[in-house]
């Protein structure tokens, strides 16, 4: 494939994210009604490294803290439970009112009743992430990094996230790390900041090696004309998908490899997942086919992080799509919201439709 990862890397991949905590009520109960929930650390772009980190890699979130918490506590112990390296600063709380760890509170869904996600972000001490607080000489020119990823959540989060996110882009860059960038756009992020987002949004895909979006993500952050929503059915619309890649590969000619998830939902158990690839200018489609759904969320998540673990291990661009899909379904067959395999031959068995026991 036509990257080339910097050799001798401490890190097979690093992120810059804001970690908070998700809460989900068990056995698939509706929020509201619910007394019993299950707790985890989370963030868009560390689950994107679960996939390498659960496979031996080893890989670095920056990130901030808040100094004596036991949510920050908890952040770190799942996170060393999940084989990802961290470094952030830590600040006082500030009283009551002063800084805290965001909480996502989500529920799944089931059959027509549809997922549902509530971020509680109010003086999330992510949103004032810095570059001056990183020895990114360090991080990049000396340790270094084969691939910086971006996602769109952390880039659009604050003005201080977007400024973090394009000068560790840059220090990537000048180190010879390749730079991942999944487009990840959120209206309500996005919301009074349009301009602005664009143009840094923008900036990072210029620089970036690895463009991945969902169904609408190039359309709507990037300004692409895509396939219309509904109607039609998902495999239908794969040649127009084709038509909006050419364009953005004309446009981010920096760029070698760029990615989408295909999905179209059934019901909130049962999806229609496929996955769509330009690399070295050869198309690699995985047709849309229906997958059972425990959560649904994480599963673009899951399938970047599969993406980027065949990219880091040389593979050629089907195998390493081929990868990514099995991996979404991975996330999306857990209450987790990301995926977290055993060994390669459990993704391979589900690329495969391999459900036997194995004993």
């Amino acid at each position: 494939m036509d990257l080339k990862l910097r050799e001798n890397c401490r890190y097979a991949l690093a992120c810059p994210t804001s970690m908070g905590i998700r809460i989900t009520p068990d056995n698939r109960m509706a929020v509201h009604n619910s007394n019993h929930f299950y707790m985890q650390a989370t963030s868009a772009e560390s689950n994107v490294l679960n996939v390498s980190s659960s496979l031996g890699k080893e890989c670095l979130v920056l990130t901030k803290f808040v100094k004596g918490s036991p949510i920050a506590e908890f952040i770190k112990s799942q996170l060393r439970a999940r084989n990802i390296n961290y470094e952030g600063a830590e600040v006082d709380q500030g009283g009551p009112w002063g800084y805290r760890h965001q909480f996502n509170i989500a529920d799944s869904g089931f059959g027509l009743r549809a997922p549902r996600v509530w971020n509680d972000r109010a003086g999330e001490v992510g949103r004032t992430l810095s570059a001056d607080e990183f020895d990114l000489e360090r991080i990049f020119g000396q340790e270094g990094v084969g691939i910086l990823h971006i996602s769109g959540l952390i880039a659009a989060m604050s003005e201080e996230t977007t400024k973090f996110c394009l000068a560790v882009a840059k220090a990537a860059k000048e180190h010879g790390t390749l730079v991942s960038f999944d487009l990840n756009y959120r209206a309500t992020f996005w919301k009074g900041r349009e301009e602005e987002l664009a143009a840094a949004f923008h900036e990072i895909a210029s620089v970036a090696d690895v463009l991945v979006g969902n169904e609408e993500d190039f359309q709507l952050c990037l300004g692409f004309k895509g396939p219309e929503a509904g109607g039609k059915a998902l495999s239908s619309k794969i040649e127009s998908f084709k038509g909006m890649i050419s364009e953005v590969k004309a446009k981010y000619t920096n760029a070698k490899v760029f990615g989408t998830t295909l999905r179209q939902v059934i019901s909130a158990n049962e999806h229609l997942w496929g996955a769509l690839l330009l690399a070295d200018g050869e198309w690699c489609v995985e047709e849309p086919r229906e997958i059972p759904v425990m959560d649904r969320i994480g599963g673009g998540d899951g399938f970047t992080g599969g993406l980027l673990y065949g990219l880091i291990s040389g593979w050629e661009p089907a195998k390493c799509l081929q990868f990514g899909w099995a991996t979404g379904v991975l996330a999306a067959s857990s209450l987790n919201d990301y995926a977290e395999p055993a060994d390669e031959k459990q993704v391979w068995d589900i690329y495969a439709g391999n459900a036997r026991v194995q004993r």
